[in-house]
């Protein structure tokens, strides 16, 4: 799947930061994360919120498919212990940390 012009935060935290090179930004998503929060201002952090709300909305029925396949190929949440609905709501908590 392309980048979805309706989720550009998203595409930019798994095309940047959560993808196959993220040991580069840290070794815990967490560690991950933060970078991306130091990168980024309040606006871009509120927009990613906002994606991922309406990502979860959008594809209620099929969410794991739906994130397999639009960033399947750069991150699996499944690797890293958690479904799609769990790694968005740690990605929520963590963001607003």
């Amino acid at each position: 799947m392309e980048e979805n012009p309706l989720y550009p935060e998203l595409n930019q935290l798994f095309g940047v930061y959560l993808n196959q090179d993220c040991r580069y930004w840290g070794k815990t998503i967490a560690e991950i994360i933060n970078c991306y929060k130091r990168d980024s201002s309040a606006e871009n952090i509120k927009a990613m919120l906002d994606e991922i709300k309406k990502f979860k909305h959008e594809y209620t029925d099929n969410l794991d498919e739906a994130f397999k396949e639009a960033y399947g190929f750069d991150f699996n949440p499944e690797l890293w212990g958690y479904t799609t609905s769990s790694f968005f709501d740690e990605l929520k908590r963590l963001v607003q940390e």
